[in-house]
């Protein structure tokens, strides 16, 4: 297939849709290198619209790291809206990339980034719009390979009729290895064909190929046992583990948005992993161990980025940031260095106890000063013992009166709901504690104008937690907990005007549950929404629980499973799931015991401070958790004053 932009006959059709600056390309940092001169070509894929996937850093790092290859080329595509897919349908235009529009199926590999499971429909889109089989089984030599990453990749089986490999892990090393042997496979003319490139992949050990599995099931429809049909493949797949963050600086030229986004401001990642241990947390579990980045290491990419952008926000990002050995130094270190500035600093959420003022000064000292968010997780001291997240509500209280003390007038905390063990009780204890916070910020603040929001999601157990074994709230039980929690927090006539209250109905969190654990069988689900119109399933406008509902129930009735077999049913610890095969590195054993001291609400320590708990990480993916501290401060770099008398800048 050529390579010939589609742009003539796109741009003709852009005048009849919404955004249309989301297609055009040509973004600051963008990269765009000549077809021929390059082997092996990457179109790289987040499959959502433009303003949610541009800022998405996964894609961003490795679009810089390929493309920083020489003989490598790398493109990127995002999901298209409705209204230009039906356009293009009718005027025959392909799935295309933003850089230099090129037809999706015109490269050797097009690699998906599923940080949720509700982006499977948009994948498929992109595929029939691309011209390339839905299904890996019928796809040719010329067609490219369809590769899964990202976090929604650690249970790739319900999309594993329609991709042709996963990479579980971080994407830095395992993109350059994958381009290695494509490289050498097309040198060598192609040999074996497409089978064979996918045999090479799945050698390594790295890279999963579902094809190369057999899963058999037994009578009451659980999973006998998954087993590779072809000698060579290993039983096994293991995830990818990136050591020594800063020798991955990425990404040094962040990407500026033309539209538009989700996010408008610098992303640097101060580390990786978390082992806090909250059991419901999959990204925790899965990125493990610990791997910080050092303050200098830090300090540099800010610098960089700030410089290769313009932005004025800098966004801290990790999945615990405040827990980085040098939290503290780094956040001054950075709001010195940028006070003439004015650039902002932020922190995604804030643990309530990682949080103290002095941080909290430093990070709104050159920006505005927004709210402050917490996630409490659970509403009751019980709960939180069950899902292991030791944050007592005396802790809270502290933290938020130091807040509204110092000026703060807005806090908002997160919650879950349907978490396992849980009763009404627990959750009508967040109207509780939000009115202790309310009451505690007036007293301290001496005013009447202060607010704290609430804001409950729906809890989904997923692969590679301590709680995968767990059965999952039903919906209408969700929606009927959070009315009662609605209510008591509407009926306080004291502090109940200055709560907001938001929350998620129960119905996408079903479908989350459904194909976050389901198995091969979901692909026939997911196909069958797809035919009927399914897209943008993240988006409450275009989600259809009743679309999701009828398609399981007739897509599944073959099989003598339903959707509640999936979701509301525990597991026993015999049950053989269906991520089994694929090494997250965790031992099965101990997410079991975890399971079990979840039940008996019993906390586990955090590793890094303590000694191991055997989880198998470390020893298993031969890693081990790197902190600091370094003992290095930011300054000097330069301050700004110093360059402007001197005439240079060090």
């Amino acid at each position: 297939m050529s390579a010939e932009s589609v742009f003539p006959q796109l741009e003709a059709l852009l005048p009849h849709v919404q955004k249309p600056i989301q297609y055009v390309g040509g973004e600051l940092n963008s990269t765009v290198k000549p077809w021929d001169a390059c082997d092996v070509h990457w179109a790289l894929m987040y499959p959502d619209a433009y303003e949610v996937g541009l800022p998405n850093q996964g894609v961003m790092i490795l679009y810089e790291v390929l493309n920083e290859q020489e003989g490598v080329l790398a493109e990127r595509t995002y999901s298209v809206w409705p209204d230009l897919e039906a356009l293009m349908r009718e005027h025959g235009v392909p799935q295309f990339t933003v850089d230099s529009h090129r037809p999706v199926k015109a490269f050797d590999v097009l690699g998906m980034s599923f940080s949720t499971e509700l982006g499977y429909t948009n994948m498929l889109t992109a595929l029939d719009l691309a011209g390339i089989p839905l299904e890996a089984k019928d796809r040719t030599v010329d067609d490219p390979i369809v590769l899964a990453g990202g976090h929604a990749a650690f249970n790739p089986e319900p999309i594993a009729d329609f991709i042709d490999c996963a990479v579980i892990g971080d994407g830095e090393q395992a993109v350059l290895e994958v381009t290695g042997i494509i490289r050498a496979w097309k040198a060598e003319g192609r040999p074996g064909g497409r089978e064979e490139l996918l045999f090479r992949l799945a050698k390594t050990g790295g890279v999963y190929v579902p094809a190369f599995y057999d899963v058999e099931y037994l009578p009451d429809g659980r999973i006998a046992r998954v087993v590779p049909n072809k000698s060579g493949v290993p039983w096994r797949v293991s995830k990818h583990t990136v050591m020594d963050l800063d020798e991955w600086p990425y990404p040094k030229q962040p990407l500026v948005p033309l539209a538009e986004t989700v996010h408008e401001r610098m992303s640097v990642e101060i580390f990786r992993g978390c082992t806090r241990g909250c059991r419901f947390c999959q990204a925790g579990m899965i990125t493990r161990p610990v791997r910080e980045r050092s303050i200098t290491g830090i300090g540099e990419m800010v610098d960089k980025g700030l410089k290769a952008t313009g932005f004025e926000e800098v966004g801290l990002l990790s999945l615990s940031s405040a827990d980085h050995s040098e939290i503290g130094d780094v956040a001054k270190g950075l709001a010195d260095r940028y006070e003439e500035d004015k650039i902002g600093l932020s922190l995604p959420s804030t643990r309530v106890d990682a949080f103290n003022i002095d941080l909290a000064n430093e990070l709104t000292r050159n920006g505005r000063r927004s709210g402050l968010t917490f996630a409490p997780e659970g509403g009751s001291e019980r709960i939180r013992k069950v899902i292991n997240k030791m944050v007592s509500e005396e802790d809270l209280i502290r933290t938020v009166a130091t807040a509204y003390g110092n000026g703060w007038r807005q806090v908002k905390l997160y919650f879950m709901c349907g978490l396992p063990t849980e009763t009404d009780e627990d959750v009508l204890q967040i109207a509780d504690m939000a009115m202790r916070v309310i009451q505690k910020g007036r007293e301290v603040s001496g005013s009447n104008d202060i607010r704290c929001t609430v804001s409950i999601g729906g809890f989904v157990p997923k692969p590679h937690t301590p709680f995968q074994w767990a059965p999952q709230l039903s919906a209408q039980e969700t929606d009927a907990r959070l009315e009662k929690l609605r209510d008591k927090i509407r009926g306080d006539k004291k502090y109940g005007r200055s709560i907001g209250f938001r929350y998620h109905d129960g119905k996408p969190g079903i479908v989350e549950g459904l194909l976050s654990r389901g198995d091969r069988r979901i692909g026939a689900v997911i196909r069958a929404v797809y035919d009927d119109g399914g897209r943008f399933d993240g988006w409450r406008e275009h989600f259809s629980y009743d679309r999701w509902m009828n398609s399981a129930d007739k897509a599944l009735a073959d099989f003598g499973v339903d959707v509640d077999w999936y979701t509301t049913r525990e597991r026993g610890a015999e049950e053989v799931l269906p991520w089994d095969h694929l090494d997250s590195g965790l031992d099965k054993d101990w997410l079991w015991e975890d399971w079990q001291d979840a039940l008996d609400e019993t906390e586990v320590e955090d590793c890094r401070w303590t000694p191991c708990f055997d989880c198998g990480v470390c020893p298993q993916m031969d890693t081990a958790i790197q902190i600091g501290p370094t003992g290095k401060k930011l300054l000097p770099l330069t301050v700004k004053k110093d360059a402007a008398t001197s005439g240079h800048v060090h």
